[in-house]
């Protein structure tokens, strides 16, 4: 049998085509395919590549606005990590839908006001999707990646955190952080011999530092406050808009990923304390401890049904909450932090540099101040006296019109989106409303590029672009802490107002458009300060 086995031979192995048989064409080819080099393979290969690509984006792209031919691959990748805004406008000026291909993403962008509202209304078809490295970042199982019912759901048990009652317990704690850092501001410029020093960085730790208590108080150690500040912007850089899908060690991904970990880590071990002391009585202080009381008077709720016992005296929280974990707490105020440390670092810059430059709004915002705290500086405010000081928020409203921290939003299509009558976004595509078309609508806002709080005052934008205010975005993802935010900027400015006079000093670049997430003055804003004298 061995032997058999040895000398079998295939019939086919002897088999050869007469060249008679064959055309000279076909036979042309086939001896180029025999004879080709490695080279000439790999070249080969490349060239279907590319064609494949090509075609692939022609057929996404359909009748929308975008280049008429894509770079190979990677697409304007290398122009990407170096955003411009000025870019960025002429591409939402380009069409009411517009596109780029990176890499293997295809990504539509929505320019108009109605376009935009038509995404952030449209869950059927789209979910949020930040970035792709989004999810290693922020987790996998992080409750801003929910769908659908999972995400409403979610969502109701936040809700509590941003009431009325709620925010009045966290001014305590914002009043004090700005105190400090005001202090601060004046000693940079003393310790400067009166010279100039860009504020943005400032600002951004300024910010970090009043959402970190605000977010968790004082069971953060000032130093795990000073190493977030000083870190955060690790974690902005690696959720970029453009970035690589995977971390490689060494990259600005994989620095973002440790940065937000030690993050986590820091307020999983706030958690904690807030555990401890909320189950001995203690007061809300930080969203944390709200939290965690609306968890602790579920559980008791919920054993005195089960077991029939008298609920006289208990509160009943909406909806009631299962028991989170430390980390489960701590992920999902990373995501409030994420949500709005560049944003409020964004809006806290510009609207120091922009009162600097309009030395009328801003004696009104400190006339406003200073009456609503009977003349005392130093009085802390309450929610109520806040909530009255119409041109100090008036003035906040309008700067995030005039400079909206949130430019683009993106999502994804989890199914094709047709998204007007002659075009449809294909599965898996991004798709990116902007908000700032809608926000210089000058249909709606006359002479919508000046800063003009007066609108908001005594006009009727609040009313007339009731459609167009997109800077919390709108539907079923809007943004949770609007009210918070824009009571935190006023709470901020107003006492600035009345405790310091500031000096803005204008360099060639004080009007140019900065873009690292969100925009910033590309000067970085060089302020000197003083202690106001009344």
């Amino acid at each position: 049998m061995a032997a058999n086995a040895t000398s079998f031979t295939s019939p086919l192995a002897d088999f050869k085509l007469s060249a008679e048989k064959l055309p000279p064409q076909v036979d042309y080819v086939l001896d180029t395919i025999a004879n080709a080099t490695v080279m000439q393979w790999a070249f080969t290969l490349l060239a279907i590549a590319v064609a494949y690509d090509q075609i692939s984006y022609f057929m996404q792209k359909g009748s929308i606005v975008g280049p008429a031919f894509k770079l190979p691959f990677m697409g304007p990748f290398l122009e990407s990590l170096n955003p411009k805004f000025e870019e960025y406008l002429q591409k939402w000026q380009s069409g009411p839908l517009s596109c780029v291909s990176i890499f293997h993403k295809f990504v539509v962008i929505a320019s108009t006001r109605d376009l935009a509202r038509k995404v952030f209304n449209s869950p059927t078809y789209v979910k949020p999707c930040v970035v792709d490295i989004a999810t290693k970042i922020l987790g996998e199982d992080s409750w801003v990646f929910l769908d659908g019912k999972a995400h409403v759901d979610y969502r109701k048990g936040l809700n509590g955190l941003f009431t009325r009652r709620a925010l009045e317990c966290y001014l305590p704690g914002q009043e004090a952080v700005y105190k400090e850092y005001f202090a601060r501001f004046l000693k940079i410029t003393k310790d400067a011999g009166g010279e100039p020093v860009p504020f943005m960085h400032e600002f951004r730790e300024l910010m970090c530092t009043v959402s970190l208590r605000t977010f968790a108080g004082y069971y953060m150690p000032d130093s795990a406050c000073k190493k977030i500040s000083d870190d955060y912007y690790l974690v902005t850089a690696a959720l970029d808009l453009v970035n690589f899908p995977i971390i490689i060690p060494y990259t600005r991904t994989w620095y973002g990923q440790r940065a937000a970990r030690m993050v986590m880590d820091e307020l999983a071990k706030c958690a904690a304390k807030s555990k401890v002391r909320m189950a001995a009585g203690g007061d809300i202080t930080c969203i944390m401890d709200a939290w965690v009381k609306d968890m602790i008077d579920s559980k008791k709720w919920i054993e005195a049904t089960e077991k029939g016992l008298s609920t006289e005296g208990l509160v009943k929280p909406s909806p009631l909450l299962r028991d989170f974990s430390d980390m489960e707490i701590s992920r999902t105020l990373f995501t409030f932090l994420f949500a709005s440390q560049d944003a409020t670092s964004s809006a806290a810059t510009n609207l120091f540099q922009v009162l600097a430059n309009r030395p009328d709004v801003l004696d009104r915002v400190r006339e406003e101040n200073y009456r609503v705290r009977n003349g005392d500086i130093y009085a802390p405010v309450n929610l109520d006296q806040l909530e009255s000081m119409t041109y100090t928020r008036a003035v906040v409203r309008e700067l995030l019109r005039w400079r909206p921290p949130v430019l683009m939003v993106p999502y994804k299509a989890k199914k094709s989106f047709p998204v007007t009558d002659s075009y449809t976004v294909p599965k898996g595509a991004m798709i990116i409303p902007t908000t700032y078309m809608a926000l210089r609508d000058p249909e709606v806002y006359e002479n919508p590029d000046e800063f003009d709080p007066e609108r908001y005052y005594s006009g009727d934008a609040e009313e007339k672009g009731a459609k167009n205010y997109l800077v919390f975005g709108t539907g079923p993802h809007y943004c949770l802490g609007q009210h918070y935010a824009q009571l935190n900027l006023a709470l901020m400015i107003g006492k600035a107002s009345i405790l310091l006079d500031w000096k803005h000093h204008k360099t060639p670049d004080s009007d140019v458009i900065k873009v690292f997430a969100t925009i910033f003055p590309k000067d970085d804003c060089p302020l000197t300060w003083e202690e106001r004298k009344w």
